[in-house]
This record gives structure tokens, C-alpha cells and sequence, in this order.
């Protein structure tokens, strides 16, 4: 059975986040959109409110909640016009060293990111080379005595520039010749014969890597992006979270609560295009009538009203299961797949209704649609869910 809802806290979490939203309004967001720059003022505001610690246990300093009050603030965030992808990374990355680090690593490193003075907002998976293909990744980490020596490339790291530390997904031991589609892994260890066997993780620390470089990819939304290069950077065998070669398992366990969370933002964008449609419908007289009027307008946008409640009713028990520890693999996707549709139908919807307006930077509606548009594609493509659904839950040939 999942947890049972506590909605008492729920609305003071969506009242207290949008109070603090009030002090970030839509000329914030703008102005750091017109410069490509990253919103450390708002991000700071959320650390010294203790959002950024929502899913630290209380035993390392942090609130000590659930998946599903992690999801209710993001939303929140997005429903108030922010973009809550500056930060959001925080939450779901620390799973993996909750989950599978050390005692000692959590010790070193959970009560720094519950106070703010540590963050972890990097995850190193994405190749230019593998794309959606993890197991096949190049990025190498060799062991060489007390520590490894990681070689390789990332690509569409986010906030890189931005995070004191970076979980970073390597192969360690070699693919078998058999298994592995080119010769990029050939090395002096025993090989492995199964292509999810041989990733690891690895803790690294971006304030004292030499070899790393650090590149910033300029894209149609504000979104902080990367490309990272490792260039035999060393990193302590002490900072491997679990155990060596299960690295891929690790990624799979931790992926089910990003769904979930980038799902609550998408119904929040959904809620704010919905709420600024409404009211610009209601407000805007053409023809000698509010356009709201006008079933041309209404239908649309009460469509995408009801796909948002839809999807949202998704997001909450992919949430609630989540926490109860009960498997959510289904719940988790579908909840992705639902709302990045539905926030971007309402997107849409929204842009239709401004007309001319839609496109003005001065309305938001045009950052926003470019903002939520992200999510048809990351952190995973509505195909690739389609195909995951198609396979684990209807039964289907695997497809790729």
C-alpha cells in the first residue's frame, strides 16, 4: 500500500513556495533568459528555505520527505512561472548516494548539501556518441591503485558549471568482443559479457579535477547545459558509491523518482499556461466580445485543462508508490509521458490564445513554451517510453 497523503502539508508547502516564488517574478526570469544566466538567487532562496534538503533523511540534517513532497514544491514552482530545472537535479541525484553510497559518504557529504554549502546538481551519463545507448558509453574510469584515472566525454551535463560535485557514470571494466559494438573499450581487465555489467559511479569533485574542462552549450531555452571533458582526470577509489560494475543498476533505480519530479514541473507549467490563457481570454474583447467566448478558444484550452488534472492524478501515485517502495517503473514513465504532453498541448493552447501576444517576450508565454518543450525530449523521449511501456507492461517484442 502506498503512504498515506498528508494534505494539511501539502497545502502549506504549496503556500509557502509560492510566497517565496512572489519574490522572483516574471521580469526575474526574463532577464536571465535574455542573458543565458543562472538563477543564483533564486536557487540560494530555495536552499535557505530547506527545499533543496526535502529528501535528506533527518538524521543528516534534512526534512526528511518524500518523493511526493518533493513533486508538490516543484510543481508549486512551476505554477508560479519559475523553472524549477536550475535546482531539481539536486533531489533525485542524491537518491543514488542515500540509496547505495557509504556510511562514511554520506556522513562526508548529505549534512554539506542540507546546509547549502555543497551542491550536487551534476549527473554525468549522456555521450555524444551513445545518445539514449548508455551501456555502450565510452567515458572510461581505470583503475590505477588508489584511484581512478577517467578518460572520456559528456554531453548535455547541466549545471556543470553550477555544482561542487558530479555523479558520473563510467565504464570500468571492458565490454567483451563479442558484446561491444567498436573496439573503444579495449583494456588490460577481464571483460565482461553482459553490456549493463562493468558501469560504475563515481563521486567527483569539479573544485579540484584537474584535466576536466568545462563547456557551455548555448540552447533555446535558459537551461545552464554542458559539455564536459575528461582528460585522465583522477578521482579516489574511495569515492565510488557502491560497488564496482553495478553502476547501471544504480542509474535504473534512481530514474523512476526523476520521472516523477520533472512530471510535477510539467503539470505546473500546464497550470500556469492554463491560468494565464484564461485570464488574457477573458480580458482580451475582439469583435465586440471577450475571445473566451468563442468555442474556438474555450475548447482547446478546457481539453488541455482536463489532460493536466489527467496526468496529475498519475504524477500522485507514481509518487505515493514510490515512497511506499512499490514498484513504479509503469507509473513513473506514464507520469512523464503524460504531463510533458499535456503541459506542451496547454503550451500550445496557450500560444494560440495570445495570438501575436503569444510570441512577445513581455507575455513570458514564449519562454515558457520554450522551457516546457524540453520535455517531449529529456531527461528521456516520449518514444522511449513508448517503448518501455510497449515491452515491460504490454508484452511486446522489444523494439531497439
Amino acid at each position: 500500500m502506498s503512504a498515506p497523503a498528508n494534505p494539511d502539508l501539502h497545502r502549506e508547502l504549496k503556500s509557502a513556495v509560492a510566497e517565496l516564488c512572489r519574490a522572483f517574478p516574471d521580469a526575474y526570469w526574463r532577464e536571465l533568459d535574455a542573458k543565458r544566466e543562472y538563477p543564483e538567487e533564486f536557487v540560494q532562496a530555495l536552499t535557505r528555505a530547506g527545499y533543496m534538503a526535502t529528501l535528506i533523511p533527518e538524521a543528516y540534517g534534512g526534512a526528511g520527505l518524500g518523493v511526493t513532497e518533493a513533486a508538490v514544491i516543484l510543481e508549486e514552482i512551476h505554477r508560479s512561472g519559475g523553472n524549477a530545472a536550475a535546482c531539481h537535479a539536486q533531489m533525485y541525484i542524491m537518491g543514488t548516494l542515500l540509496r547505495h553510497g557509504s556510511e562514511v559518504q554520506k556522513k562526508k557529504y548529505l549534512p554539506a548539501l542540507a546546509r547549502g554549502e555543497l551542491r550536487l546538481q551534476a549527473f554525468g551519463v549522456s555521450e555524444p556518441t551513445t545518445g539514449s545507448d548508455t551501456t555502450q558509453m565510452k567515458t572510461f574510469a581505470r583503475r590505477a591503485g588508489d584511484k581512478y584515472v577517467v578518460k572520456g566525454q559528456k554531453i548535455w551535463i547541466s549545471r556543470a558549471e553550477h555544482s561542487d560535485l558530479m555523479l558520473l557514470v563510467a565504464r570500468t571494466t571492458p565490454l567483451h568482443p563479442e558484446t561491444r559494438k567498436s573496439d573503444a573499450f579495449r583494456g588490460p581487465r577481464e571483460e565482461v559479457r553482459k553490456r549493463s555489467e562493468g558501469l560504475s559511479i563515481l563521486l567527483v569533485d569539479l573544485r579540484h579535477a584537474p584535466g576536466l574542462t568545462i563547456r557551455p552549450i548555448r540552447t533555446m531555452m535558459n537551461h545552464a547545459t554542458t559539455e564536459v571533458f575528461f582528460d585522465d582526470v583522477e578521482v579516489p577509489v574511495e569515492n565510488l558509491v557502491g560497488e564496482e560494475g553495478q553502476g547501471f543498476r544504480y542509474l535504473l533505480d534512481g530514474l523512476n523518482a526523476e520521472r516523477v519530479l520533472i512530471a510535477a514541473e510539467c503539470i505546473g507549467d500546464g497550470r500556469w499556461f492554463l491560468e494565464r490563457s484564461c485570464r488574457y481570454a477573458k480580458e482580451r474583447v475582439v469583435f465586440g466580445r471577450p475571445i473566451g467566448q468563442n468555442q474556438g478558444i474555450q475548447f482547446p484550452l478546457a481539453r488541455a485543462y482536463a489532460n493536466v488534472e489527467a496526468a496529475s492524478l498519475m504524477v500522485t501515485q507514481a509518487a505515493a508508490l514510490f515512497d511506499a517502495h512499490q514498484p513504479c517503473g509503469p507509473q513513473a514513465n506514464m507520469a512523464k509521458l503524460l504531463a510533458a504532453d499535456a503541459s506542451w498541448e496547454s503550451a500550445n493552447a496557450a500560444v494560440q490564445t495570445h495570438g501575436g501576444f503569444g510570441f512577445a517576450e513581455e507575455y513570458d508565454i514564449e519562454r515558457k513554451f520554450r522551457e516546457t518543450r524540453l520535455y517531449q525530449v529529456a531527461p528521456v523521449s516520449t518514444n522511449l517510453i513508448l517503448a518501455y511501456i510497449a515491452e515491460h507492461v504490454l508484452g511486446l517484442p522489444r523494439s531497439y
